[in-house]
């Protein structure tokens, strides 16, 4: 009961005020008014095609670290499968508004993205579970939060539809279980006073990182 008080407070103090502020950045008050460029919602399709390639990896690096542990080699093999199509469908996105293969091919991470990136696999790699899973806490509910606003504001001001938006529609929904998922492994996995604070420094990182990723997408597209 009380890693489960931890684990809501964690979202209280640091993920909700973090979504919030996300949603309050340009990026997300431009898409609303249906004033975001081109180039810039095109920005996102190529930078976070790249992100989920490196989450397939690191989820597969995961399974291999974690073979030992039954219950968190299970947890990775699912992310992995549940990940699976997610570059695609980021593409999808970007060829639906403009992008063409050669775009996605010849692209790389700019310095917020790959900082955003290499947190996440930091995390994967040298961090405890509950610290690992903190970072996808974090990710996945704002991920949850802005594909509701992608899909919305994409519909009524650029006029796509189901295909193009296949990315936001399966985060609006598959996200929910991801997010309950992260919250149990954090929750059975945060024991003692120091590792409560090495997972709210996490969070708070996590946080930090994300706002820095769209704040570097807005600014490098523009």
């Amino acid at each position: 009961m009380a890693n489960n008080q931890f684990v809501d407070s964690l979202i209280r103090d640091i993920v909700a005020p973090g979504v919030q502020n996300l949603m309050q950045s340009p990026f997300f008050s431009e898409l609303r008014e249906g004033k975001l460029s081109m180039r810039r919602l095109q920005g996102w399709a190529i930078q976070h095609y790249i992100h989920n390639k490196a989450l397939l990896k690191g989820f597969a690096l995961c399974m291999v670290k974690n073979a030992h542990n039954p219950e968190l080699y299970d947890y990775f093999n699912y992310q992995f499968n549940e990940e699976q199509t997610h570059p695609d469908l980021a593409k999808r996105f970007g060829l639906a508004i403009g992008l063409k293969e050669n775009d996605f091919h010849d692209a790389s991470q700019i310095f917020e993205c790959f900082a955003h990136t290499s947190k996440t696999i930091r995390g994967m790699m040298l961090g405890s579970p509950a610290e690992n899973r903190v970072s996808g806490l974090v990710d996945e509910t704002m991920v949850q939060r802005y594909s509701g606003e992608f899909d919305a504001h994409m519909r009524s001001h650029y006029k796509l539809g189901d295909s193009a938006l296949q990315f936001f529609l399966v985060h609006k929904v598959a996200d929910e279980d991801h997010i309950k998922m992260a919250s149990e492994i954090i929750a059975r996995n945060t024991d003692t006073p120091a590792m409560e604070q090495r997972v709210r420094q996490t969070a708070d990182f996590a946080v930090r990182f994300k706002l820095a990723k769209f704040d570097g997408i807005y600014r490098h597209y523009s």
